[in-house]
């Protein structure tokens, strides 16, 4: 597996924009760590960058739940450890992007 770059802070601090810039000098692809974010409609209070804003960097694990759904760790597991070796066979270096420390 190829190295995996991570970005991780608090809410609204920059770490979007400077994963945007990130993945574009590394030919990267964002992996969303942030709890919240995993949730479809969960835009504003979460600072999730809108489809406009991500500058054609591709990004994973957004609004991959309804707000009903339960979210665990091993669920997150899965799908992270399924996107990063697609990342990886695309020659894209990963960029992990998030507020939660739960994921990382």
């Amino acid at each position: 597996m190829s190295l995996v770059v991570a970005l991780v802070g608090p809410t609204a601090t920059g770490k979007s924009d400077l994963g945007l810039a990130l993945a574009h000098a590394l030919h990267g692809e964002v992996v969303n760590t942030d709890a919240m974010q995993l949730y479809r409609g969960m835009d504003i209070g979460t600072a999730k960058l809108a489809l406009a804003e991500r500058e054609g960097v591709p990004h994973h694990l957004l609004d991959v739940l309804e707000p009903w759904q339960d979210a665990t760790v091993a669920d997150y597991q899965l799908r992270a450890r399924a996107a990063l070796p697609e990342i990886a066979g695309r020659g894209a270096r990963a960029v992990a992007v998030g507020g939660s420390g739960l994921y990382v």
